[in-house]
C-alpha cells in the first residue's frame, strides 16, 4: 500500500490558528505518501500569509485561496477535483487526525482490496483541544460505532443514513468521492447529503474500532444556530430525506435519520413564524417524539401555539387598522 497516494483535503475559512493544528496533524502522519490540499475561503489574507511563511518549504502542501469565496459545497468539490491521490481523506480546519489515521484507514484495503470507504472513531475535544474521553466514548455509541459493528457493513447505504460515517476523518476512493461530491443546491445540508449519497453508491464500506480523528465541539451548538435560518443544515437534510427514494432495506435507516432531524426542523419552523408547517411536520413524524412520551414534543407544541397566537393577533390588528 506504500504506493497508494492519499490526498488529505482541508477546507478552511477564517481560522488560521486552528488550521495550524489541523495541518500539523496531517503532516505528522506515519504514512508518508500524502499531499495536503487546502481550499481557503477566508475573507482576509491571514491564512494565506500563514501558509506562505510557515509552510513555504513543505512540498506536500497544495494551497489555493478563493477570491471570491466558493462557500462550503463548492470549496470541497474543488478540493476533490484538485486532489491527485488514489484516496481522499477529508478533515475540517478545526478538527485533527491521529498521527496514524491514514495508515490505519489504509489497512482496511489490505484486507479488502476492492473496498470503497473506510472510517473509524472520533475523539471529542473542546475549544482548547482537550479531549473528553467519556464524551468521546458516548459520541461513537450514539452513532452506532461499536465493537459489534466492526468490519464490512452489510448494507452500505444504511451507514450514511444513520450517520455512522463521521463528518470527516473518513477515507474513500478518489474517483467515488469526486463522482458523488458536495452539491451546493443542498446549502448547509450538503455534508449530510454527501454522506448519504456516497454510502448508497458504495459497494463495500469498512469500519475500524479505532480512534482516527478529533472532532472539536464548540460552544456554539447546532440548536442555537438552527433557530435563525430556514436554510440550516437539518431543514435542508429533511427536504432531501423526504424526496429520497430507498428500497425496503433502507427504510428503517431513513426512519432513524428522520427521528434525529425532525424535532430540530419543527423547532426551526416554529421559531421562524411558520407554526402551521411546524405542526404538520410534528404530527407526521410522531415517532420522532416517541409518540408523545418525549417532553420535547410538548415544548415544541408550546412554541407552535405561541406562533399561532402571534399570527392570529397580527391578523386581528391588521383588520382593525
Amino acid at each position: 500500500m506504500r504506493n497508494t497516494k492519499v490526498s488529505i483535503c482541508v477546507p478552511t475559512y477564517n481560522r488560521p490558528e486552528l488550521l495550524i493544528e489541523s495541518l500539523e496533524s496531517c503532516l505528522a502522519q506515519t504514512y508518508e505518501n500524502i499531499e495536503v490540499v487546502i481550499g481557503d475561503d477566508s475573507s482576509d489574507r491571514r491564512t494565506q500569509e500563514l501558509i506562505e511563511t510557515r509552510y513555504a518549504n513543505e512540498p506536500r502542501i497544495k494551497y489555493l485561496r478563493h477570491v471570491p469565496s466558493l462557500k462550503q459545497a463548492d470549496n470541497i468539490a474543488n478540493l476533490f477535483n484538485r486532489a491527485t491521490g488514489d484516496k481522499i481523506l477529508l478533515i475540517h480546519d478545526d478538527d485533527k487526525l491521529t498521527n496514524n489515521c491514514v495508515e490505519r484507514l489504509l489497512s482496511a484495503w489490505k484486507i479488502h482490496p476492492d473496498l470503497d470507504i473506510a472510517f473509524g472513531d472520533q475523539y471529542e475535544m473542546d475549544d482548547l483541544g482537550h479531549v473528553n474521553h467519556e464524551a468521546s466514548r458516548q459520541l461513537n455509541i450514539d452513532f452506532l460505532r461499536t465493537e459489534s459493528a466492526v468490519g464490512l457493513q452489510a448494507n452500505p447505504g444504511r451507514i450514511g443514513l444513520i450517520q455512522m460515517i463521521p463528518n470527516n476523518g473518513w477515507m474513500a476512493n478518489a474517483d467515488l468521492a469526486r463522482k458523488i461530491s458536495y452539491k451546493k443546491q443542498y446549502g448547509d445540508g450538503c455534508e449530510f447529503v454527501f454522506g448519504v449519497e456516497i454510502c448508497m453508491a458504495a459497494k463495500k464500506i469498512y469500519y475500524l474500532k479505532e480512534y482516527v480523528s478529533y472532532y472539536r465541539k464548540t460552544e456554539v451548538s447546532m440548536s442555537k444556530d438552527t433557530a435563525r435560518s430556514m436554510t440550516t443544515a437539518p431543514v435542508m437534510a429533511y427536504g432531501f430525506l423526504q424526496t429520497l427514494k430507498v428500497d425496503a432495506s433502507l427504510k428503517p435507516a431513513r426512519a432513524v435519520a428522520l427521528k434525529r432531524i425532525v424535532p430540530i426542523v419543527v423547532s426551526v419552523f416554529a421559531r421562524n413564524h411558520q407554526p402551521v408547517q411546524a405542526l404538520g411536520i410534528a404530527l407526521s413524524h410522531l415517532n420522532s417524539y416517541d409518540y408523545g412520551l418525549s417532553k420535547r414534543l410538548y415544548f415544541h407544541l408550546l412554541l407552535i401555539l405561541k406562533g399561532l397566537t402571534s399570527a392570529a393577533s397580527y391578523r386581528s390588528s391588521t383588520q382593525a387598522g
